[in-house]
């Protein structure tokens, strides 16, 4: 299943930079659904010109009346990053079991989780059995512990309605969109430091934005009863140190690294369940970050070489 094509799909979170490129494939060839606060008004208009039905829905508070009928998937691209436990596990969590008993007749359930529910364990690449824990709370303090009890609502509720379930741990994404790599091209730009843990380099598994949309379609197969759990990751894995590094080196300046025990820790993973139930990511990861500078920084001439 490579691609989805004249389905009826829910896509909650639709605003959000691992959504908004998956939205836009999708509603090429299916009717999509995108949910979400839209308070900014602008990315309303901009998904719905490009043939986007949008529905208003505050996960902290839901009410659900609005969301269409008659839909084939769901796909819960959504997140609260709330300093408050109680509204974080309401809108993270709580929610999420709402929304799956309102849609329990779907075809199957996409959950985005993260590969941040797992206990710090240095650079082990992390493992779907393994330990979590509490990986965030440096810089985001309910986090973890939100996504932690999100998955354990989506099992449950996968259960309880024999409703096909994945349950998909996503690591750092990155593309044509903001996200924390495209933060720091920017911190490099403007001389900033970028903060790490004192120690060993702070690795990760990071994904493409190409990849993310090739493999929905993907990951919604794989759904089943009980939930399927799977990291979802790239083929690859590399430190921070080092992909600063070369994004210095693609616009000529310096990567500025300033230790601090503030910073998050490692978090690579294996990806062989991963690869053997929806097959490898393909775009590795110093191709996928040229393209980003490239297309974020369309002045800046890269050198060939690098």
């Amino acid at each position: 299943m490579d691609q989805l094509q004249g389905k009826k799909i829910v896509v909650l979170g639709a605003t959000g930079m691992v959504a908004t490129p998956v939205v836009h494939q999708l509603a090429e060839h299916n009717e999509v659904w995108g949910a979400a606060r839209f308070h900014n008004a602008k990315a309303k208009v901009d998904l719905e010109e490009r043939g986007v039905r949008t529905v208003v829905l505050d996960l902290a508070d839901p009410d659900l009346s609005a969301l269409p009928t008659g839909i084939d998937y769901v796909v819960n691209l959504a997140v609260t990053h709330s300093s408050k436990f109680s509204s974080a596990l309401a809108a993270n969590a709580e929610s999420l079991g709402l929304v799956m008993s309102h849609y329990r007749e779907v075809e199957a359930f996409l959950h985005c989780s993260s590969t941040g529910v797992y206990a710090p364990n240095g650079q082990h690449p992390m493992r779907e059995e393994d330990p979590l824990g509490d990986n965030h709370r440096a810089l985001l303090p309910t986090y973890s512990i939100s996504k932690i009890a999100a998955e354990s609502v989506a099992r449950l509720s996968a259960r309880l309605y024999d409703l096909p379930t994945v349950i998909a741990r996503l690591n750092v994404p990155y593309g044509d969109c903001v996200a924390w790599p495209s933060i720091h091209l920017e911190c490099i730009l403007d001389g900033k430091a970028i903060q790490v843990l004192p120690g060993e380099p702070s690795v990760y598994s990071p994904i493409h934005s190409d990849d993310i949309i090739r493999q929905i379609p993907l990951l919604l197969e794989a759904a089943s009863v009980p939930a399927t759990t799977l990291n979802w990751a790239g083929p690859d894995v590399v430190s921070v140190q080092d992909w600063c590094a070369y994004l210095g080196q693609l616009v000529g300046k310096p990567a500025i690294m300033e230790e601090t025990e503030f910073a998050l820790p490692s978090v690579a993973v294996d990806v062989t369940r991963m690869d053997a139930s929806i097959g490898p990511s393909r775009v590795h990861w110093r191709g996928g970050m040229r393209r980003m500078v490239a297309s974020s920084h369309p002045e800046i001439e890269l050198p060939a070489a690098v």
